[in-house]
């Protein structure tokens, strides 16, 4: 979901937060003082970001919290988890609450600019969608003129709605909540005719409801939604971390590094694996780039050997391995035909 802020309070509160720092403090040496890296996620979203009865964090957006945690301490565990509001996320991560935001936000122009903040990539493409009841008998959007929508408080998915039905001639009315439980329970209490999300939330809400297999999730895609992990501006150095920890990812599967394989590829004599995992080179020089962001040169086995590379996140977590069984679609390599991409590593 999106939300659109109050930029003058992010501001003031990005301010407060800078002023109480210490001079050219850095979020890496924070974390490192702390001995933690402190992670802003969902309030329960299935797949991305939910605890279970003993607090055990579990999904996409959780894991790539560790990944950044294994790649500073070599140690995945070394995080921690802020379950946060649509409307808490933003003013949270400036203020300093947490050190990133991984919690299905969508990347826009606003967010990267007035809002002060940077994403690292696209942690998972995705789009707006809606979810009605099968005893509804409807199978397409179209088909909804009159419904009662319900759709999360002061997010950017009500202008979506609202676009959608009044480009197509059809009528609507709004039933708008913050909490994402709330929510949910009032769709299945039918005060609304339809749960409009993320189609990947939508899939996570359904297996949350009661009865999961009386809901549908219909076709139709009305927006662009490039989920992603953000930092705050101002701090290249950490911006890069954990740019470079989603890139190194996707790098790994790319070149079918696993967590079970790593130590073998260690002895690979493939250059870009060699960059890659850090390996020395002949004359005892590092061949890897982890110093350049301040972290060890095998930094990439660290990740790998503590969550995995890309594609074993999204197989667990959203994929064949979970209980979502989605698809990979566009979330699948370039080279698969999807638009996971990254830059090279040397």
């Amino acid at each position: 979901m999106k939300i659109i802020g109050n930029t003058g309070l992010l501001v003031g509160a990005l301010s407060a937060m800078l002023g109480a720092m210490p001079a050219n403090a850095t979020t890496l040496e924070s974390v490192k003082q702390k001995g933690f890296v402190q992670c802003g996620v969902s309030q329960g979203s299935p797949g991305f970001s939910l605890p279970d009865a003993q607090n055990n964090w579990t999904g996409m957006d959780v894991d790539f919290c560790r990944a950044v945690a294994a790649a500073v301490f070599n140690d995945p565990k070394k995080v921690k988890f802020t379950p946060l509001s649509a409307k808490e996320r933003f003013t949270a991560l400036q203020s300093g609450e947490v050190d990133i935001l991984s919690r299905t936000s969508t990347w826009t122009m606003s967010r990267d600019t007035s809002m002060g903040l940077l994403f690292a990539g696209v942690l998972y493409y995705d789009g707006q969608g809606f979810m009605v009841k099968k005893s509804l008998g409807i199978d397409s959007a179209l088909k909804l003129d009159g419904a009662a929508v319900c759709a999360g408080t002061g997010t950017t998915t009500e202008l979506n709605v609202s676009d959608y039905f009044n480009a197509k001639g059809l009528k609507f009315t709004s039933v708008a909540i913050d909490d994402s439980n709330q929510l949910r329970q009032a769709y299945e209490e039918g005060r609304c005719d339809v749960l409009t999300s993320d189609q990947s939330v939508l899939y996570s809400e359904r297996l949350q409801l009661k009865a999961p297999d009386d809901h549908v999730v219909l076709p139709e895609i009305i927006s662009k939604e490039p989920l992603g992990p953000a930092t705050r501006q101002g701090d290249d150095q950490w911006f890069n971390i954990v740019k470079w920890t989603y890139f190194a990812l996707l790098t790994a599967e790319e070149d079918g590094i696993t967590s079970s394989n790593v130590d073998e590829m260690l002895k690979s004599t493939n250059p870009e694996i060699q960059r890659l995992l850090g390996v020395k080179n002949a004359d005892g020089t590092a061949a890897g780039f982890g110093s350049g962001i301040g972290l060890d040169e095998d930094w990439v086995v660290h990740i790998v050997k503590g969550v995995g590379n890309y594609g074993e996140m999204f197989d667990r977590n959203l994929g064949d391995k979970s209980e979502l069984k989605i698809a990979r679609g566009k979330n699948a390599l370039w080279k698969d035909g999807g638009l996971q991409y990254a830059p090279p590593i040397r």
